[in-house]
C-alpha cells in the first residue's frame, strides 16, 4: 500500500505495531525472534516490516481457539486511555511487545492490571507486510 509506513519509528508515531524482519513462504521471521504468519508475504528472504493496527490485536485470558493464526502469551504492562478506548502494552519472551486497543468494557471484562497474564491473537489477514 502506498501509505504504509517504511520504517518501524514511523509506524509507531502513527500508533501502529510494527516489527522488522525477513520474509518467508508464510510470512515474515521477525529480527527479535518468532514468526508472523500474514496473509501475503513478499518473496522469500525479502526484508520487510510487519505493521498491524492496534485494534486488529485481540486479547484473551486463555489460550484463543479458532481464527487468529498469529497467538502468543505475554503481560500486561501498561494502560493507557485513547479517547473511548483503551491501549494496552502486552510485553512477551516469546514474541515482540505489542499494543492492543480495545473497549474499557472488554478490559473490565477481562480483568486487565498491570502484571495480568494475557494471550494476544493476531489474524494473518490483519497483518500488512511492506517490502524495505
Amino acid at each position: 500500500h502506498a501509505g504504509d509506513p517504511r520504517s518501524p519509528w514511523v509506524a509507531r508515531m502513527l500508533g501502529r505495531n510494527a516489527w522488522p524482519g525477513t520474509a518467508t513462504p508464510d510470512g515474515l521471521a521477525l529480527d527479535g525472534g518468532g514468526t508472523l504468519i500474514a496473509a501475503e508475504p513478499p518473496p522469500p528472504g525479502t526484508p520487510a516490516l510487519a505493521i498491524v493496527a492496534p485494534e486488529a490485536v485481540s486479547l484473551h485470558r486463555e489460550r484463543p481457539t479458532g481464527s487468529p493464526r498469529n497467538v502468543w502469551p505475554g503481560t500486561v504492562r501498561e494502560i493507557t486511555a485513547s479517547g473511548s478506548r483503551l491501549r494496552v502494552l502486552v510485553t512477551s519472551d516469546r514474541a515482540p511487545d505489542l499494543v492492543a486497543e480495545i473497549t474499557p468494557q472488554a478490559a473490565a471484562e477481562l480483568g486487565l492490571a498491570d502484571g495480568v497474564s494475557v494471550w494476544t491473537g493476531v489474524k494473518a489477514t490483519e497483518t500488512t507486510i511492506v517490502p524495505l
